[in-house]
């Protein structure tokens, strides 16, 4: 009876104490010690506490005070600040949550597949010095890990540090190689977010909603629709256990017989946690970040879309607004990397350079893109060139031009428009800067010219003032003009700043991708 009376009182009071604990004040992971926060921007910065909770944050001097909502969530703006630092953030609720050598300067997203994720732990051009050159205290990293979610999460493990030579080796390399360049010319701090993945396409890296809501994402999410109703683990592991068991006999025999082993069989992957659904990315790896206060975003991808390069016109500006409207920035500047050349083979033949002019529609179609052309550094049997430091610099240049104001030549040339004058066409670009040239003082490469027929052939082509004549005698009447029209290209068009000009078609034949839509 004792026992009893004594088993009832402790439960008694394991119950009071359970119903009179508070929930502390919590942030996610995005906000932390040693993080960078927009500078001349208004602050936003959210967490979870109990339902109807008074929230109180502090930066420097000024304080914004809330109450959590009916699921503990709240969300405080402050004003504008200046770039500087190291401040103090205080958040104070039932208890109190101080960040420490938090700096005000300039936050960018570095995004995409696996050449935005390519770390100094891989081949980088020049990486041991590099890496040994990254001490930067006013550059801040941090890395969203790869997670993938059926609906929008709210956080992420990870956290704010400072660049030195270790914290920089797993960090994207574009990424850095950017952020050094801001960071140089501006001379304020600099935060740069990670959040990528490799092989990954973009419709991963948006909205259900806003996939939805376009035609052409249809017959994508059709197809993952099927994948996943014709998913059945049960069968999966049956049908790996089967390959397994035969997969073994094999190898025993092979090994007997002094022979190389077949390849082990692997497990069905499940479609639905699969990095490549729709939106599995957006949810787990985008969602948690918003709605942030950055001053914009730098985006290498689309390997994973070339196949399906016509869709990608629609898909890719489809996400870039999605961003935009998530982070609350509806003129967020966005830059990208037009992809290096490289020889993709199999069935999709030359499907790049119609990805390539996906890209560039995107660059014309929406306001504050930039484009950074790298089909002068590529590697055309490696889809991943080492040389990450023009990729980081272009995406700089873009940003200091045309994000910072500074008067400089930031783009190669851009096809603007074309003239027939008899038997030649007469092709204009925009940023020409001080003028065309060549990278080996040849004449122009990699043009090809057609007429009525649709028969391109390869072309002369010359300089002339900042335009370039094309002809070719086996074309009397050209009706198009393509230039560096094929994956594995390495053209010498550039600019006397050293910029390459993008590869471009003056017609709009149908391609070879126009009818491929489904993954």
């Amino acid at each position: 009876m004792r026992i009893c009376r004594i088993l009832t009182v402790t439960v008694i009071l394991l119950l009071v104490c359970i119903g009179s604990a508070r929930a502390d004040v919590k942030l996610p992971a995005i906000f932390g010690d040693h993080m960078v926060l927009q500078r001349n921007q208004a602050v936003r910065i959210w967490g979870w506490a109990d339902a109807g909770e008074q929230v109180a944050v502090t930066l420097g001097e000024e304080t914004a005070a809330t109450t959590a909502n009916s699921v503990g969530k709240w969300q405080v703006v402050l004003g504008a600040k200046t770039a500087g630092g190291p401040m103090t953030v205080t958040v104070k609720g039932n208890n109190t949550v101080t960040l420490t050598d938090v700096v005000m300067g300039e936050v960018w997203i570095c995004s995409g597949q696996s050449n935005m994720q390519w770390s100094f732990n891989n081949n980088v051009t020049n990486k041991e010095a590099e890496v040994a050159a990254a001490d930067y205290p006013g550059i801040r990293l941090i890395t969203v890990p790869r997670v993938t979610a059926n609906s929008p999460q709210d956080d992420f493990e990870g956290q704010w540090v400072a660049c030195t030579p270790e914290s920089v080796k797993p960090f994207s390399a574009v990424g850095y190689f950017f952020g050094r360049i801001l960071h140089r010319e501006l001379n304020v701090p600099v935060g740069l977010i990670s959040t990528n993945w490799g092989g990954t396409r973009v419709e991963a890296w948006t909205s259900t909603g806003d996939l939805k809501q376009l035609p052409a994402a249809e017959p994508v999410l059709q197809a993952w629709q099927e994948m996943c109703a014709a998913y059945d683990p049960v069968r999966a592991q049956a049908q790996y256990e089967t390959a397994l068991a035969t997969w073994e006999e094999n190898a025993a025999k092979a090994r007997a017989e002094n022979k190389p082993a077949p390849r082990r069989p692997g497990k069905q992957a499940d479609p639905r946690v699969s990095p490549h659904h729709p939106a599995n990315l957006y949810n787990g790896m985008i969602a948690p970040l918003v709605p942030l206060s950055v001053r914009g975003a730098i985006w290498y991808q689309g390997e994973s879309n070339v196949a399906r390069a016509y869709q990608y016109r629609e898909l890719f500006p489809l996400m870039i607004r999605n961003w935009r409207r998530d982070f609350q920035n509806p003129d967020m500047p966005f830059g990208f990397v037009q992809l290096a050349p490289y020889n993709y083979g199999g069935d999709r033949g030359d499907a790049l350079p119609e990805l390539w002019e996906a890209q560039v529609m995107t660059l014309k179609n929406l306001q504050n893109i930039g484009m950074a052309v790298t089909t002068d550094i590529a590697t055309t049997s490696n889809i991943h060139p080492p040389n990450k430091q023009d990729v980081g610099k272009r995406l700089g240049l873009w940003a200091l031009a045309t994000v910072y104001g500074e008067r400089i030549v930031y783009s190669g040339p851009i096809y603007q428009g074309c003239e027939v004058h008899g038997d030649a066409v007469s092709i204009s670009f925009s940023h020409v800067g001080s003028g065309l040239t060549t990278s080996d003082g040849e004449a122009p490469s990699h043009f090809t010219i057609a007429g009525a027929d649709r028969e391109f052939h390869p072309a002369t082509a010359q300089i002339v003032g900042s335009r370039v004549i094309v002809s070719s005698d086996q074309v009397k009447h050209p009706v198009a003009v393509r230039f560096a029209w094929s994956n594995t290209v390495e053209p010498n068009l550039k600019n006397k700043q050293g910029l390459p000009a993008s590869p471009f078609r003056t017609d709009d034949w149908p391609g070879i991708t126009i009818d491929t839509v489904r993954p």
